[in-house]
């Protein structure tokens, strides 16, 4: 193993594995720490879920899965977050990245959130949606990680005691040996994590030369795109054209929605107005008993004769404020987790084999609810975000996941992951 990711989400780590595999690494997505070894591959994520959660315990479940990478002999370690740097008010990315450095026995690492080609970028330690500051963004209204401030150094800094700098766009534009020479002044200067500016997929790859012989790397999928060509100019591996074959599966197809981002709105909106099937979750009906979770599965299914079906939870902001001072953040949250959970593992029991999933914690509820373990991981759908395979647990039956991020894809994504797949609609 030339790489070892821990994601601190599912989709996250689909959205990174997908990056890697597009450079033509060979890459094994693992569900959660393993109690055994680890797959061989060149490349190998652990999927956590550990960014809504208490700090000491995202520590504790980051430093078990460097554990496991370590013991499968991971060259080099790569903290993946989210491209829009959420964390929880308490921040998870300091204290995690801090612990990681520690164990590593390193005193330096990069952040980069940057993902250009999904329009998120650093400028001057800022970060951007498309034209937006972060704080003026959708993501200021996210209902468990509302982003308020653009200002990455200011957000690392609050969650961390070491000292945080920035790596300057104008000096990645110089190269590799200008970014090495910053990066050796910024560690004499006594700063332990740099945020990295990037603005293009010319500065992801300059950062990935850079720092591919850095123990630790932290952040969003974007720098994993440069890390597989650094990797082999330094004749650790030889590019794999074959690296994303997935099988072709039959059966029926659905899509699940728990995200509430404004792209998953869009993407509900535009499969609605197209003519398509749809189910609506409710929290509150559920909450109240008006609405089970049995009788939307028995809709689904029924409705799968006649072609995919849309099963969501996804909302406006204001609905989803109402929801939760009704019923609580984390209770409505988790609610609705359950419930799209038990919905998703009902109808691959029901014979779909090819399921898409839109949001992070919903595709965590869904998989874990499925009991899948390990994905191979195809062909990007989108940027960050790849069809997927696995195996199910006790029927040994082959099914394919597309775990999208919320805030990722097109208007037309639900449409062209299914065409993708071979789903004629």
């Amino acid at each position: 193993m030339i790489l070892g990711v821990i994601a601190d989400d599912f989709t996250g780590a689909t959205d990174v594995a997908s990056m890697l595999v597009r450079a033509g690494m060979h890459t094994v997505q693992v569900l959660g720490v393993p109690e055994s070894g680890l797959p061989q591959a060149d490349a190998v994520v652990i999927a956590l879920k550990t960014r809504t959660i208490a700090p000491a315990d995202a520590v504790a479940h980051s430093l078990a899965a460097l554990a496991a990478l370590r013991a499968a002999g991971a060259r080099q370690i790569y903290f993946k977050y989210c491209s829009t740097f959420d964390s929880t008010p308490q921040g998870n990315i300091g204290p995690v990245t801090d612990a990681l450095m520690a164990a590593l026995g390193t005193d330096f690492t990069i952040a980069c959130p940057a993902f250009p080609e999904n329009g998120r970028t650093v400028f001057r330690g800022h970060l951007f949606v498309g034209d937006a500051l972060l704080s003026d963004s959708g993501m200021r209204h996210h209902p468990l990680t509302p982003m308020t401030d653009a200002n990455l150094v200011r957000v690392l800094q609050a969650q961390t005691q070491q000292t945080v700098g920035l790596l300057r766009h104008d000096v990645i534009d110089g190269g590799t040996p200008a970014a090495q020479a910053r990066i050796a002044q910024l560690r004499a200067d006594g700063v332990k994590i740099a945020v990295a500016d990037a603005v293009s997929n010319a500065h992801l790859l300059t950062l990935a030369d850079a720092c591919a012989e850095l123990p630790l790397l932290t952040a969003g999928s974007g720098v994993a795109l440069g890390l597989p060509p650094a990797y082999a100019r330094r004749g650790w591996f030889t590019p794999n054209a074959n690296a994303a074959e997935l099988d072709r599966l039959q059966g029926p197809t659905a899509v699940v929605s728990g995200s509430c981002s404004e792209a998953t709105n869009a993407q509900v909106a535009q499969w609605m107005a197209a003519g398509r099937a749809t189910l609506q979750i409710d929290p509150l009906a559920l909450h109240e008993g008006r609405q089970t979770a049995d009788a939307v599965l028995a809709q689904a299914t029924q409705a799968l004769a006649q072609g995919p079906v849309l099963i969501y939870a996804t909302a406006t902001p204001e609905s989803v404020r109402a929801v939760q001072q009704a019923l609580g953040v984390q209770a409505s949250g988790e609610a609705v987790e359950h419930a799209l959970a038990h919905i998703a593992q009902g109808l691959v029991q029901a014979g779909v084999r090819r399921l898409v999933v839109a949001g992070g914690e919903t595709s965590g509820a869904v998989v874990q609810a499925l009991g899948v373990r390990q994905l191979r991981i195809g062909a990007a759908i989108c940027p960050g975000v790849p069809w997927t395979q696995s195996t199910l647990p006790g029927n040994g039956e082959a099914v394919q996941l597309a775990l999208k991020s919320g805030n990722f894809g097109g208007v037309d994504f639900f449409a062209q992951a299914l065409q993708q797949a071979g789903v004629a609609l």
